[in-house]
């Protein structure tokens, strides 16, 4: 989910740019710094989780501009390092295609607030819930935070990239719904696998590097 050149009008990509800056900011003030400073092998991580993010955004498909679709991973982004790392790191991803000209500076705003801000906030509006209405179980989190968390992800993002292209009036909503709106459940299920797949493997051999992931909870107490 990510713009091209010219699309959005200036009042929505300031409206943007305000969102994700905001975003940005309580990223940086609840990111843990003493940690990361500390803990290399976090920091080998992130960046590590940085690059290969970077790596599966130039992977997209659509035909008009606007209106591609690609993996997003950013729900295992924010179970493995929490959402204000998972923002930050996102957000570097997408610097890094920006100045590799992959993307545009004119709507790295947009782009910010569609691929990284509200994946990562939906994908932790979905574990907050589990958190709250469910056990803590293995299963409960990987099939509902992991696989489920990441298609709704997919789909809040998807959506809010389809409702700022047709509020500012870049394409009509028919456009946007034959060419985009109606692929989205097609992409939900292999980005829900996809991400899935990754926190399967890391709950299984490298539960420590997930930071929303307590063995001790999830498994021992079961």
């Amino acid at each position: 989910m990510s713009l091209t050149q010219g699309l959005i009008s200036g009042g929505w990509l300031w409206a943007s740019a305000l969102v994700s800056i905001l975003a940005l900011l309580l990223a940086l003030r609840s990111a843990p710094w003493g940690v990361l400073a500390h803990e290399r092998r976090l920091q080998h991580l992130l960046f590590g989780a940085t690059v290969a993010l970077m790596l599966m955004w130039t992977m997209r498909a659509g035909i008009s501009p606007g209106l591609g679709i690609h993996f997003l991973g950013m729900t295992t982004l924010t179970l493995m390092f929490g959402w204000d790392l998972a923002i930050l790191s996102g957000t570097l991803a997408l610097l890094g295609m920006t100045v590799i000209g992959r993307e545009s500076w004119d709507t790295l705003s947009v782009n910010v607030l569609c691929s990284v801000v509200v994946p990562a906030l939906a994908s932790l509006a979905v574990l907050r819930l589990v958190e709250a209405k469910l056990p803590r179980n293995f299963f409960v989190y990987l099939f509902l935070c992991a696989f489920f968390g990441a298609g709704v992800a997919t789909a809040v993002a998807g959506m809010v990239m389809a409702l700022l292209l047709w509020f500012d009036g870049v394409y009509p909503w028919a456009k946007i719904y034959l060419e985009y709106v109606r692929f989205l459940p097609l992409i939900m299920f292999p980005e829900g696998l996809l991400n899935g797949i990754i926190m399967t493997a890391m709950m299984v051999f490298h539960p420590d590097w997930i930071r929303t992931f307590d063995a001790r909870l999830y498994i021992d107490e079961q």
